[in-house]
């Protein structure tokens, strides 16, 4: 669970983001929207104990990220918008690097192999990350995320850099794992957000525009192609949606 209170933050004189206030549950994942600059990236920095907030409080399953990281971070899987890749290793000697960082120490073998498994890099195993296609990079920092098997994953961007098929490759695998964790995700493919959200939250100059869930079943029976529609919205799309709350404005 990741509990957000009074969350502020300043770069000078400019606010990025104004007292938000949201809960997101386990088995759920949602969609973390807006135009650029809006306060997303800062939004997930924060949660994920990458950037202080001035003022207000994440709770990671209960853990005070600013006061306790460490304990709080071991819960959280993130997959930044490039992702801290180091060019220079292989994809398995990198995927050893996390797991050290993480002090992953049982059953890691097994775990690896799950984990290469589930994003579709058991071919580029043994290759330098530096000789990888935009759209593999992409996959190895998922699972670098996924390492450690936690328990909240934070997703900035994770379709950037995918082919058409990678796309709903990973589309599902995200379903798949939003049915027993926390999970959140950024991106600018609206069409694939509401076909894998529950939920989405507008961020607009800061604030959280709106707070909707879809019409789409969220649970074990969920289908990866039911995108629906959003409950109090008369069925609209998630782009209708989106461009009539941000109509004639600019950030």
């Amino acid at each position: 669970m990741i509990e957000v209170s009074g969350l502020t933050r300043n770069y000078g004189s400019r606010r990025a983001i104004d007292n938000l206030d949201f809960t997101l549950e386990k088995g759920e994942v949602t969609g973390l929207l807006g135009l650029n600059g809006a306060g997303k990236s800062t939004t997930m920095n924060i949660i994920t104990g990458c950037l202080p907030a001035d003022s207000g409080q994440v709770l990671i399953n209960g853990i005070d990220i600013r006061a306790e990281p460490e304990k709080a971070k071991i819960h959280i899987g993130y997959l930044p918008e490039v992702p801290p890749l180091y060019t220079d290793m292989k994809v398995g000697e990198y995927l050893d690097f996390v797991c050290d960082l993480k002090r992953v120490r049982e059953h890691r073998r097994e775990q690896k192999a799950e984990i290469c498994a589930r994003t579709g890099i058991e071919g580029v195993y043994g290759r330098l990350i530096g000789n990888l296609s935009k759209g593999y990079r992409q996959r190895v920092g998922l699972a670098a995320a996924l390492a450690g098997d936690p328990a909240i994953l934070v997703l900035d961007e994770p379709m950037v850099g995918l082919d058409p098929a990678q796309i709903i490759e990973i589309r599902n695998l995200i379903l798949e794992l939003g049915k027993t964790r926390t999970v959140m995700l950024s991106s600018h493919i609206l069409p694939e957000v509401q076909a894998v959200c529950g939920r989405v939250i507008v961020l607009h100059r800061g604030r959280i525009a709106a707070d909707m869930r879809t019409r789409r079943n969220t649970g074990p029976e969920a289908e990866a192609n039911d995108a629906g529609g959003f409950t109090g919205m008369g069925g609209a799309s998630l782009e209708k949606v989106f461009i009539d709350l941000v109509k004639g404005t600019e950030d």
